[in-house]
């Protein structure tokens, strides 16, 4: 739900978020902050627009309701640009519709024509009634629903970086300004003449704004936890291994709240988030750089701020998309190493693309990695050789590019990721760097991949690399596993292995 006002009437939970937002209008007045589709945004906007419209009764009982001056009310304009029929009727009069809407919601007559001009005239008029409100939800549709049309995409950017110059010059008519969206861009020049904007995606007091942190959700769902108990002690561990982990600061650490709250309801773990909208352009960038290790990105501040069209920057896309996490930030706070929040997102994010590697739907995918598993854990390496025989065996002809070992060392390394096991891309020694390393409880693989050479010689790099000497104290067993792929027949035509 996004409505603040069913949310309350209607009973239902509402995580009090309202001490956030008191700081936030009190301490500042242009405000931009940055989370991912399905965590919140649009609850918290329609939040503020209640509590700056002065419905005093829906706050009764939260934090804010005895702070407030109930006494004083201004006049709110609203714009949600995921509701405005952006593809139905084009981005330019999806905003004079949306302009329309606000001026008959406060009774305003507006005679311009233009769409800039219109909004400077809806800020002006409503202001007579006391300084205004403005709130912009989903501020990056036009743009992020048109990266695959870059002649639309650039359009819109146009038509945006006018309406957003009508900000600035309006200044004085202005109580409180609040943009929301999923990615921060840079060199679009959209925000280029509202340089007073404060970007508080990054802020540390602002971390848990939206989503759900782990005393809300023992204090909010007491109940359903008590009952979930009864039958797995271990619910709380197994609900925060796959819902939480999203962290902005290293201070705060939430939950997607979509996937809580439709946990809650099913009682069932299950990929809710993902599965709402499939980032299809996000997976086919990664293809197109032949990015798949996602986990070793490491970005600047700097980096995690911006997102540029023209040359979009996997890391900055991932981490503003959700489906990666800051995991480690240096000491000046100038460097973040990121990775998966949570389970939810690892497996069905990984999954997602090893079906675009393959350019398949995945929908045999989960049986295969189950075996894979099984084979790995069992030192059964012929099973590991069937398993990966049928990934790429089912890849179609015209969408292999298998000339190189790189397009079957992804397939690989994703297929092992997606199994459950510790597996390593690369990893460097003294010597040179294996292609795979692999741990399970009781063997450690090294693998090295040959594309139409020969098994053999897998092996013996291995052994004369010595790829598996860091680990000679480890008391589990070392296996070397060389592999010969055949790019003809799109499948391993030899393997060796040898315990050292």
């Amino acid at each position: 739900m996004q409505s603040f006002r069913e949310i309350r009437e209607g009973g239902y939970v509402y995580i009090d978020k309202t001490e956030d937002i008191y700081q936030m209008v009190n301490t500042g007045k242009y405000y931009f902050l940055s989370r991912p589709r399905r965590f919140g945004k649009s609850l918290l906007v329609d939040t503020i627009d209640e509590l700056f419209s002065g419905n005093q009764k829906l706050f009764e009982g939260l934090w804010v309701h005895e702070k407030w001056d109930w006494a004083k009310t201004n006049p709110v304009i609203h714009f949600d640009f995921a509701n405005i029929g952006l593809r139905t009727r084009g981005l330019e009069n999806a905003i004079i519709g949306a302009l329309e809407d606000n001026a008959n919601r406060l009774g305003i007559s507006l005679h311009r024509k233009e769409y800039d001009l219109m909004f400077r005239e809806l800020i002006e008029k409503a202001s007579l009634n006391g300084k205004v409100v403005i709130l912009i939800d989903e501020y990056d549709k036009p743009i992020i629903d048109f990266m695959d049309d870059l002649d639309l995409l650039e359009a819109n950017r146009s038509i945006m970086k006018s309406f957003y110059s009508v900000l600035k010059p309006s200044d004085g008519y202005i109580r409180f300004l609040l943009i929301t969206g999923v990615s921060q861009f840079s060199k679009v020049s959209i925000f280029s003449d509202l340089n007073n904007l404060d970007n508080i995606s990054l802020i540390p007091q602002y971390g848990g704004i939206i989503g759900i942190t782990q005393k809300e959700l023992e204090e909010n769902f007491a109940e359903e936890i008590d009952d979930l108990q009864k039958s797995n002690p271990n619910i709380l561990t197994q609900i925060k291994d796959w819902y939480d982990g999203y962290t902005w600061n290293m201070n705060t650490w939430v939950y997607n709240p979509f996937s809580l709250l439709k946990f809650m309801k099913y009682q069932i773990f299950q990929n809710f988030w993902f599965e709402t909208g499939t980032p299809t352009f996000l997976l086919k960038q990664l293809k197109m750089h032949s990015i798949y290790n996602v986990e070793d990105i490491e970005a600047s501040s700097q980096d995690l701020s911006s997102f540029n069209t023209d040359n979009p920057d996997p890391g900055s896309l991932l981490f503003q998309t959700g489906y990666l996490t800051i995991k480690k930030i240096s000491s000046d706070r100038q460097l973040y190493k990121l990775g998966f929040p949570n389970k939810e997102v690892k497996s069905s994010f990984l999954g997602g693309l090893l079906s675009t590697y393959r350019n398949t739907s995945g929908g045999d995918t989960l049986q295969l990695i189950k075996k894979l598993n099984r084979s790995l854990r069992g030192f059964d390496i012929e099973g590991v050789v069937n398993q990966l025989n049928a990934l790429t065996s089912s890849i179609a002809y015209d969408h292999w590019k298998g000339d190189t070992e790189s397009i079957f060392h992804i397939l690989t390394y994703l297929t092992f990721k997606l199994s459950g096991v510790d597996v390593y891309t690369e990893v460097h020694s003294a010597t040179g760097r294996c292609d795979i390393l692999v741990k399970t409880e009781l063997y450690i693989y090294v693998m090295e991949l040959k594309l139409n050479g020969t098994a053999e010689d897998a092996l013996h790099q291995i052994k004369n690399k010595g790829y598996l000497k860091p680990y000679e104290s480890d008391l589990r067993k070392k296996i070397a596993v060389g592999i010969s792929f055949s790019s003809a027949q799109r499948t391993v035509n030899d393997y060796k292995t040898e315990e050292l």
